[in-house]
């Protein structure tokens, strides 16, 4: 049987790299699933009883569904924007739980539901359909993914659309209206109507960039806190601008890392959603370790505080968007066999890993050391390329002290084995620019280091 990923994309892909055709072929498919998932959610609520899913809450998801296959009639491209809108993912994982569970309907259920209406309204405001719905907020906000969000402390909203203009009328206050551009930008000259904010595309000719504070499922259920991750941010006016200031100086400095690096910012980047500090990193969080990750539910989307810098905030990107890509690939076809038992050591983190994450890890930390060798090789302050071989140095050893673990597994299947030795020749091939001595001297007695705290720590936990 032939794999459903060409050999030559598989190592594309090993080696950290991956054309637009080949990410392509991600998109593709992660999109597919997408579709597939909306529509399990539509047959779950069918098939669910009626304790879980009362008659009138299934006329409604009806209803909502009627409307989402008339806009998308009218307008496929805008209403798939909304459903591929990397936040969709984790609600409809949430939703599809709660109705193929035994429990009765409960609050949650309740807004979960509620959010397929603000969803198809969102597509149905995109795609110049007429509609009129009515919603109640969440949290002081009523969201529209992709659009914006209606600030309302009591409900329920109602909302009107016609004509390419959305009327709001709120249950406590007078009505207002949006203007809807063709691209699906906002604008009102109400304050209760926050736009939301969109980076400018990667290169010219790209998509922007959703900076998404607004959706209420952007960490919804992810379990951020137990990850080292602060939780989601609402973030304000002067702080929109430093994150739309940082990102203006990003796209040069992927560059440096390669052409590779700004194709796969441009094909699987969606949105960017605001973390807050990590925990424990104090309130003014001037000492606050920068914290990032993805959701494998929530394709397209990177979740990162604010990067201190545009280098930082690059390498953020290409680390973040290893995890994607990777991802996507297992989705596709089967890396390894082994199982999900917590016992390796990865120099990244203080816990024992399993296979998997060790994988994952190895690969970001791979593409870290590369986009960190190009960056030191091209910079011209001395600081930023000492910083740069710092970074490159430790990345690369960490990479070296996992790989013989990976190359060693029996339970590679023939992609995944491809993937590693792709891998292992990036390793191999950043050797023919090592990084200066003292630099190198210092990443080993830092891998070394951390092996040696981790043994005694996890040693002290099995006794």
């Amino acid at each position: 049987m032939s794999s459903a990923v060409p050999d030559h994309v598989l190592r594309e892909l090993g080696r950290t790299e991956g054309d637009a055709a080949s990410l392509g072929l991600l998109v593709r498919d992660q999109d597919t699933r997408r579709l597939v998932l909306l529509r399990a959610v539509l047959d779950a609520a069918e098939a669910a009883p009626a304790t879980v899913c009362p008659p009138p809450l299934l006329d409604r998801l009806r209803a909502d569904w009627a409307l989402l296959e008339a806009a998308e009639h009218a307008d496929r491209e805008a209403v798939r924007t909304v459903l591929f809108h990397p936040m969709a993912g984790p609600w409809a994982q949430r939703l599809l739980g709660g109705l193929t569970s035994e429990a009765p309907a409960g609050p949650d259920l309740l807004a979960d539901l509620a959010h397929l209406t603000a969803l198809v309204a969102a597509a149905g405001v995109r795609a110049g359909v007429d509609l009129r719905v009515r919603l109640g907020p969440r949290g002081g906000y009523l969201s529209l993914p992709t659009l914006g969000a209606v600030r309302a402390d009591t409900g329920p909203v109602e909302l009107q659309c016609h004509g390419g203009e959305l009327t709001v009328r709120p249950a406590d206050g007078a009505p207002f209206t949006v203007r809807v551009q063709q691209d699906g930008a906002t604008s009102s000259a109400d304050p209760r109507w926050v736009p939301l904010v969109m980076l400018p595309a990667v290169v010219p000719g790209a998509g922007p960039v959703a900076l998404d504070d607004l959706d209420p499922y952007r960490t919804r259920g992810d379990g951020a806190e137990t990850h080292g991750l602060g939780g989601a941010a609402q973030i304000d006016d002067w702080e929109r601008k430093a994150w739309i200031e940082s990102w203006s100086g990003v796209e040069p400095l992927l560059r440096l890392g390669g052409e590779h690096r700004l194709t796969e910012a441009t094909v699987l980047l969606r949105c960017m959603v605001p973390l807050g500090p990590p925990p424990g990193s104090g309130p003014t969080g001037r000492s606050a370790a920068h914290c990032s990750g993805t959701r494998r539910e929530a394709f397209g989307a990177v979740l990162s505080s604010k990067p201190a810098t545009p280098a930082y905030f690059a390498s953020t990107l290409v680390h973040e968007l290893q995890h994607t890509k990777l991802s996507a690939l297992c989705a596709l076809v089967p890396l390894h066999h082994e199982d999900a038992t917590p016992r390796h050591f990865a120099p990244w983190r203080p816990d024992p890993r399993p296979f998997d994450g060790l994988l994952q890890g190895a690969y970001s930390h791979l593409a870290l050391a590369d986009y960190w060798q190009r960056f030191a090789l091209h910079a011209r302050r001395v600081a930023h390329r000492d910083q740069a071989w710092a970074e490159h140095a430790r990345c690369r050893q960490q990479v070296g002290a996992v790989l013989p673990v990976l190359a060693g597994s029996a339970a590679l299947t023939p992609e995944g084995r491809t993937v590693v030795n792709e891998m292992i020749t990036l390793y191999h091939r950043l050797e023919d620019s090592p990084p200066p001595t003292g630099h190198l001297a210092r990443a080993e007695a830092y891998v070394t280091t951390a092996k040696v705290i981790w043994q005694q720590r996890n040693d002290s936990r099995r006794q």
